[in-house]
């Protein structure tokens, strides 16, 4: 072992690795660290593209919805034939305006129509809270409720509320409506 003193070029030659040590490895580890190789792959800000939104093919016609909705406040034949030529009507929503929006199932809901709304969930509607009150499921609103106490008190379409809509179910929601009373007084 050479025990003698380094001179000035080859402390300054370790310096050099040791900075090229850091900046290489240190950089790595703080790259992994927050992201690991995605964070090293970007590409600059200033190059990169927005992601593209995928092609959903074109809007449903505005009169076809609206007549869905309405379909689906007491015509099941009618939901059933309209659905069939156009499933993508399933979820569709009218805006009848000031911010009132309403589907077909909110329709049927309101309206105490449990067939219909029995239908349009069998066919991959979005079970919504009112809806399930005129159904009677009293497990939804139950764990509406816990997890969010103020939900109870939001209105429906055209501003009807959830109790409204379970006393529609008549009697497969007499547990909702007295669970609704109990919670309201």
């Amino acid at each position: 072992m050479n025990m003698a003193p380094k001179t000035e070029g080859e402390r300054a030659l370790e310096v050099a690795v040791s900075r090229k040590h850091f900046l290489r490895y240190g950089l790595l580890a703080t790259a992994a660290a927050l992201g690991g190789t995605r964070l090293l792959a970007q590409t600059p800000a200033s190059s990169a593209s927005p992601p593209k939104a995928p092609d959903r093919g074109p809007q449903i016609e505005s009169d076809l919805v609206k007549q869905f909705v309405i379909a689906g406040h007491s015509n099941l034949d009618k939901v059933k034939e309209m659905l069939a030529g156009q499933p993508a009507l399933i979820n569709a929503t009218w805006d009848w305006g000031g911010g009132d929006f309403e589907t077909a199932l909110g329709g049927a809901s309101h309206m105490g129509r449990a067939d219909i709304a029995r239908f349009l969930l069998e066919n991959n509607a979005r079970m919504d809270l009112f809806a399930a009150a005129m159904l009677g499921r009293l497990d939804i609103i139950k764990a509406a409720a816990a997890a969010f106490p103020n939900i109870l008190r939001v209105p429906g379409p055209h501003k009807i509320p959830l109790i409204a809509h379970a006393e529609k179910g008549g009697g497969d929601a007499v547990a909702v409506v007295e669970f609704l009373r109990t919670l309201a007084s």
